[in-house]
């Protein structure tokens, strides 16, 4: 195998422009260059279409954009100072060092691996401080390979030698962590030890960001601290003697801390995943002072001052944000295959296939193919016994996914309370949900109690004999027992009247009452574009799907219509824009709205983020206004659709489609033509406004 990186995947103050792609697609001509690209444009276009689904830009002026592609046959790993700087999506600013991450589409984990040291590295600043001193390319390497513990490079022509310099770099700064070792005995002696999970949405760079910089910010307090990383490259759980000794625990976590219960008891510092990076002395001297008076600190699971107290970090509202987010990112999964496959299912077989669809799966094989006419269905596409049989196996493959839909939801909601002692009993009290008929009203509030009674089962104090069984017996049967009578004696009849009622408000829903629902839905998906708002609207829009894909007419799938043309506005309209009046923009924002066509047109949302983020005010509006047009007129025009995801890729999943293309064109339109205005009115002082105003 090949080196990962060589002197000559190196380019040191290089001008590549102003726009991240054009960065992204200079370093894939760097590895096709030196041999290491089997296909240079798959590896361009497998690494823009990882850049678009998130930003890679990091703080302290680093990129590190990376991507799984058949276009490598190896790991590779080159590297970029530009001059000048490039925005790739920081929020403190461009970047002038890049790294490209290459790894095989058929490989293993390499690429994840390379992240989390490459992650790691990158909070320290005598990494990046040396590779912006770095006076060669073949210094730049050394230091590379050092900090990814690749060893010295294989010496190649004539440049045996070179490393040795930059060998020398990287030593420097790991003397002061020796000094302070050599203290550590004193300091920890006076100190308690910490412990600390990280973990993010992607569990890649900020995961690992995160413990290096907890781990640093300790050294330099004199303090003890094991930090266990649940990223996606995995994770080493921290050992029992090790929580048992600390004195407290930092939860760093965007999403539900795994295996939560390890920790009870512990005085907690939490809060999200990106505060360490910027503030983790802070959090360090707070996690001591708790330590110091764990009596009257905040404290994991079970414990009074855990559930009745609100931490600095992590507010109630924060906290039920998180919870309910983790049990609406699980069940997205269920909803986005279960909704695409009983459109399909419509698509090849008709709506009709509903009724016949479980007698013509089982009764029925490809070398037994049903006959259209004895099925007595009027509208069968194609007139084909294959088509029926496709589209009654997907109706069924796609109802049966919509079937774990609630569970999934409430079992992961529990989850986020009670750690993994709260799924078995979530995914219950959703089932009970089911036949409750309390639907997914009934999951949110049964995932919730199903959480907070294993939460408190897992909290008693128990014989040390009895612990093992606690997780996998005790706190599932008493949880699943508490919440299950709960919620069928006491709650279940008012939530199905609930339920009742919230299907009865939308079926009786016309005129303006419906428009005024759609408007604020599109309003919700265009003002955080992928945040809190955009996914409540969108799971309020799936939750009403998974209970009505099946009927021929139903008020879910106006809903449903009205939240994607809404998503589908902002980046289509911001495209627009950049086409119309390209002067108004920046180059690296005309570009984006090259990408943001078809964003816009898949239902991507965050595809206008870019635009959203260099000018808010004058974005933010005019997108919400569109939005909220195009919610109003699907409403309005009764527009349906029984797919949960896809854009206009999905035409065929969608009732009336000139109503839909109407409520798009116009929202698109509005969009665009308000932010063009917003952006003309505030233009540098004349003569330039005159000169634009009159092109």
């Amino acid at each position: 195998m090949s080196e990962l990186i060589t002197a000559d995947l190196v380019r040191l103050d290089v001008d590549w422009g102003e726009d991240k792609h054009d960065v992204i697609r200079a370093l894939a001509g760097v590895v096709a260059d030196n041999g290491r690209a089997t296909d240079v444009d798959q590896l361009v276009e497998d690494a823009l279409a990882r850049e678009a689904t998130s930003s890679t830009g990091l703080p302290g002026g680093i990129a590190i954009p990376h991507c799984r592609t058949t276009g490598v046959a190896e790991p590779t790993l080159a590297f970029a100072r530009l001059a000048p700087r490039v925005d790739f999506g920081a929020k403190d600013g461009p970047a002038d060092l890049a790294f490209l991450i290459a790894a095989p589409a058929g490989g293993d984990a390499t690429h994840l691996e390379l992240l989390t040291q490459l992650a790691r590295s990158l909070v320290r600043p005598e990494f990046t401080t040396s590779l912006r001193e770095a006076a060669s390319p073949t210094e730049a390497e050394g230091i590379v390979r050092e900090a990814l513990g690749l060893g010295p490079a294989t010496p190649q022509g004539d440049a045996p030698t070179a490393p040795a310099a930059p060998a020398a770099a990287p030593t420097a700064p790991a003397a002061a962590p020796s000094a302070a070792a050599a203290a550590a005995p004193e300091a920890s002696a006076a100190k308690p030890s910490l412990v600390a999970v990280t973990s993010c949405p992607t569990g890649i760079a900020h995961t690992y960001m995160a413990a290096e910089a907890l781990e640093a910010a300790a050294a330099r307090a004199g303090v003890e601290i094991a930090v266990e990383t649940q990223g996606s490259a995995g994770s080493t759980p921290l050992r029992r003697e090790q929580i048992a000794a600390a004195g407290a625990v930092i939860f760093a976590a965007d999403v539900g801390v795994r295996d939560r219960g390890r920790f009870a008891g512990k005085p907690v510092v939490v809060s999200g995943v990106k505060r360490p990076i910027d503030e983790a002395d802070a959090m360090i001297s707070e996690a001591l002072a708790y330590a110091a008076a764990p009596d009257s600190s905040p404290r994991v699971e079970g414990s009074a001052a855990a559930e009745d107290t609100a931490t600095d970090s992590e507010s109630w509202g924060a906290r039920t944000r998180r919870v309910l987010m983790t049990g609406v990112s699980y069940m997205i999964p269920f909803v986005a295959a279960g909704g695409l496959l009983i459109a399909l299912g419509f698509l090849l077989g008709g709506y009709e296939i509903t009724g016949p669809a479980a007698d013509i799966v089982t009764g029925n094989t490809l070398f037994n193919l049903p006959d259209p006419a004895a099925l007595e269905l009027e509208h069968v596409p194609f007139d084909s016994g294959l088509m029926a049989y496709l589209g009654a196996l997907m109706f069924m493959l796609g109802s049966t996914a919509f079937d774990f839909l609630v569970p999934a939801l409430a079992g992961y909601i529990a989850y986020a309370i009670a750690d993994r002692p709260g799924i078995a009993p979530g995914f219950v009290m959703g089932a009970v949900a089911g036949f409750t008929n309390s639907g997914f009203l009934g999951g949110i509030v049964g995932g919730v109690l199903a959480g907070v009674a294993a939460h408190w089962v897992s909290s008693w104090k128990v014989p040390v004999w009895t612990r093992g069984l606690m997780p996998v017996l005790v706190i599932p049967l008493l949880a699943t027992l508490i919440s299950g009578f709960v919620m069928i004696v006491l709650l279940g009849r008012p939530l199905s009247l609930l339920m009742s009622s919230l299907t009865d408000g939308l079926n009786s829903m016309s005129g303006g009452s419906a428009v005024l629902l759609g408007a604020l839905l599109g309003l919700m998906m265009a003002f955080d574009m992928g945040g809190p708002l955009n996914k409540t609207a969108y799971a309020f829009a799936t939750a009403g799907l998974g209970a009505a894909a099946t009927a021929t007419e139903a008020p879910e799938l106006k809903v449903m219509a009205a939240v994607m043309l809404s998503g589908m506005v902002p980046p289509l309209a911001l495209a627009l824009a950049t086409l119309v009046r390209p002067t108004l923009f920046s180059p690296a924002e005309r570009e984006n709205g090259k990408a943001a066509w078809l964003m816009g047109a898949s239902f991507i949302t965050e595809g206008a983020i870019p635009f959203a983020a260099a000018d808010p005010l004058r974005v933010i509006p005019p997108i919400m206004a569109g939005s909220a047009l195009t919610g109003a007129l699907a409403m309005g025009l009764d527009v349906q659709l029984r797919a949960p995801h896809g854009g206009i890729f999905v035409l065929f999943a969608v009732d009336n489609v000139v109503g839909f293309l109407i409520a798009l064109v116009a929202g698109t339109l509005l969009s665009a033509v308000l932010v063009v205005l917003a952006k003309s009115w505030r233009r540098t002082p004349a003569p330039a406004p005159a000169t634009s105003a009159t092109v």
